[in-house]
């Protein structure tokens, strides 16, 4: 009883206002931690099939092996390059999906080829029924995420109506793809999207959260950095190499991660080799320790 009448003698001191600022305060404060958590960086390791294509074209190596490759490697997840599955029959992607499971590899998703700057109509719609089939495979797959390219501009088209016809082909994809949970991602990679601004350009035309950009910065033939940190808001996955440019230039990887970091992305920080070294059985576990090292230095995962 004492301790009530404690309680109550101060609630009457301080008075209602000051224990409903006390609240209010409390909350404003857990309200400031939860957004400081989720502004912080969580980055995943990652390797792209496409690192290992000398295998996976002709042999020995099958999709199988590359998912068990990831054990080896101690990453979190593998992005399926779909140029190496043999098949999009259920039993065949169920299957991958069942051994990746069973050996603890998430798939952070699976990459295609497409061309969607294309000025004509009954092209665009080509491609749209492409993404559409392989975002019912990444659905089976169990990813949540599927890589697209934008494509060449068209010979005497501008960067506008090249973006205007990407736009006319990502958009109702993206409206398909968002039924299934999948994100398509644009990867900075030629044409045109070998520009941040266009890229940007083209996620602000379609306007979907499920829209973002596959970011390889290695891709950008000059200025990385800028160009990194204008797409890097858009991120939705993001493929690794140590170089940029033609010829080949040494990136700081250092300097990319700090840029990552600071726009807090959450996400994979997949490896796609394409190195000096002939044999990726040695190249790609350098290029994944590197990985390892920086996500320690600036992830909170």
């Amino acid at each position: 009883m004492t301790k009530f009448l404690e309680r109550r003698d101060f609630l009457k001191s301080v008075g209602v206002t000051a224990v409903g600022s006390l609240s209010l305060g409390l909350r404003a404060g857990a309200q400031s931690a939860n957004k400081s958590k989720s502004d912080s960086p969580r980055f995943f390791s990652g390797c792209c099939a496409y690192s290992y294509r000398k295998f996976l074209e002709k042999g020995p190596m099958t999709m199988e092996d590359f998912i068990l490759k990831g054990v080896e490697l101690g990453i979190d997840g593998v992005d399926l390059t779909a140029y190496y599955l043999t098949s999009t029959e259920a039993s065949y992607l169920l299957g991958l999906r069942h051994l990746a499971s069973r050996n603890g590899v998430l798939f952070s998703g699976v990459a295609i080829g497409t061309h969607m700057c294309q000025s004509d109509p009954g092209e665009r719609a080509a491609q749209i029924e492409n993404i559409k089939k392989w975002v019912d495979a990444t659905d089976m797959l169990g990813a949540s995420h599927l890589r697209v390219f934008g494509g060449d501009i068209p010979k005497g088209a501008t960067d506008e109506q090249g973006i205007q016809w990407v736009v006319e082909t990502m958009k109702p994809a993206c409206e398909y793809s968002a039924k299934k949970g999948v994100t398509l991602g644009i990867e900075s990679h030629g044409g045109i999207a070998s520009k941040a601004s266009n890229i940007v350009a083209i996620l602000k035309g379609v306007d979907s959260p499920y829209a973002g950009c596959n970011l390889d910065g290695s891709n950008f033939e000059e200025n990385p950095y800028p160009q990194i940190e204008m797409c890097v808001p858009y991120a939705t996955h993001a493929h690794i190499r140590p170089t940029y440019g033609h010829p080949a230039k040494a990136l700081d990887l250092d300097h990319v991660w700090q840029i990552y970091a600071k726009a807090g992305y959450k996400g994979f920080m997949s490896a796609e080799y394409e190195g000096e070294e002939d044999d990726p059985t040695t190249g790609v576990p350098k290029l994944v320790a590197t990985i390892k090292a920086l996500i320690k230095k600036y992830s909170t995962v």
